[in-house]
């Protein structure tokens, strides 16, 4: 599998990002040196190997789940750039 500018594009389109020509070329260049890295690792012989799923073998310990109100909706208010009388406005991020 190999990336071309087409597959940059899209990536870029999902992503919400623009790139020049300069900078498509180099972004093709690190995706596939990184999928050239995942093929050479597919190679590594881990029959055997126990899949890592924490790097200590300590049990982090849980705190409590208690719902605490640290901050008043007045005072979470005070400071918003934007606000109606009882929430926080915020900028249309999707167009669709």
């Amino acid at each position: 599998m190999s990336v071309d500018n087409k597959t940059v594009d899209r990536i870029a389109e999902l992503a919400r990002l623009e790139f020049n020509e300069e900078e498509k070329k180099n972004i093709t260049k690190d995706l596939n040196r990184i999928l050239d890295f995942v093929e050479k690792l597919s190679e590594v012989d881990t029959e055997g190997v126990e899949p890592l799923v924490y790097m200590l073998e300590e049990e982090t310990e849980m705190r409590k789940d208690e719902v605490k109100q640290e901050i008043t909706q007045k005072e979470a208010l005070k400071n918003a750039p934007d606000k109606d009388t009882d929430f926080i406005r915020t900028p249309k991020v999707l167009n669709q």
